[in-house]
């Protein structure tokens, strides 16, 4: 295959990374209007919400794959203890996250949270050997401040929080980093990653499970003994089994999908779009207003990722012999 080949080649690969990466963040952007709903109208606890998620997500998967497609269901021995801890990984990005909420409040959690952009950059740089160079910082600078605008954290009553709570709002950032980073060590092993999102979520069900049995640590309301809190409830069961088998498989699955193509810095990078999208989804479906600085931080996102793009493109352009391979940095 000759160079122009290869560069087209890597071109399709990146561009298509994209696209997948952007549905996945459009599908993640839902799910916290159907969060908001269940933990307001029926005060279910959020680490039993993500309980019931994890397995009702975990469950569907497994007869997806039973009937479409039964070799993803197998994995080789040697790659189940890198999942075991991938699982773990899962289960406490998504403990930090709710009780960093609980904290901190929904602003403040968010921008802490979306302080992963930041981290995966960093630790890509240092263990993947992802590029890190000034169009790269100034993207994360600009999506960072994006999110400050989208989540309202610029004004100082948002950051009125403990330092507790500071302190687990930077580790679920921390945590969402990891649980992108190792997506993309998924895919280095060349694991499917469908198998790598059903067992990952296998392995995070019974920690979220310990987590509500033994809550004595966890601040009041955030997890609960009672497993069966929605009770005889069909609409809240069937709210919160479509959470999971629409926008969190879907959210989930492609942005694993989209890790076998895109450096895990930059899937994470446009995954900061969730906020702004959120907040969209918010006004549509909720009424809520989309006020003049939500719409400066969605332009600082968005032109954060633009100038990523632009940056990809170009050292792509001017090394695609040494980077024809999808996802290698």
């Amino acid at each position: 295959m000759n160079a122009a080949a290869l560069k087209l080649k890597s071109s399709s690969s990146l561009t298509r990374g994209y696209l997948i990466c952007l549905s996945a963040t459009v599908l993640w952007s839902s799910t916290g209007i159907f969060i908001r709903y269940l933990t307001e109208t029926y005060r279910l606890p959020p680490l039993v919400l993500a309980f019931w998620r994890d397995l009702i997500l975990a469950a569907s998967l497994f007869v997806t794959l039973r009937v479409i497609s039964p070799p993803r269901l197998h994995v080789e021995r040697r790659h189940l203890r890198f999942l075991f801890f991938y699982g773990i990984e899962l289960s406490l990005f998504n403990s930090l996250w709710t009780i960093s909420v609980a904290l901190n409040g929904a602003a403040v959690a968010t921008v802490l949270a979306y302080s992963s952009a930041a981290f995966t950059a960093l630790l890509g740089w240092r263990l993947l050997s992802e590029r890190l160079n000034p169009l790269k910082i100034t993207a994360v600078a600009l999506s960072l401040l994006g999110c400050v605008f989208v989540s309202g954290a610029y004004t100082a009553s948002a950051w009125n929080a403990n330092l507790v709570g500071i302190l687990t709002g930077l580790l679920s950032g921390m945590a969402f980093a990891g649980y992108s980073l190792m997506g993309k060590a998924a895919s280095q092993r060349a694991l499917d990653p469908w198998t790598t999102l059903f067992y990952s979520f296998c392995f995070a069900v019974p920690f979220l499970l310990a987590y509500n049995l033994f809550p004595a640590w966890l601040p009041d309301g955030v997890a609960s003994l009672n497993l069966l809190w929605l009770g005889a409830s069909l609409p809240g069961w069937a709210i919160l089994a479509f959470l999971a088998i629409g926008p969190t498989v879907g959210g989930f699955g492609m942005y694993t999908v989209s890790l076998t193509y895109l450096p895990a810095s930059v899937a994470n990078l446009i995954a900061t779009l969730e906020p702004a999208l959120t907040a969209g989804l918010a006004y549509l479906f909720l009424g809520e207003l989309f006020t003049l600085p939500q719409w400066i931080g969605s332009v600082l996102i968005v032109t954060g990722v633009l100038i990523l793009r632009l940056s990809q493109t170009r050292y792509r352009r001017s090394k695609p012999s040494a980077h024809a391979g999808i996802g290698q940095r």
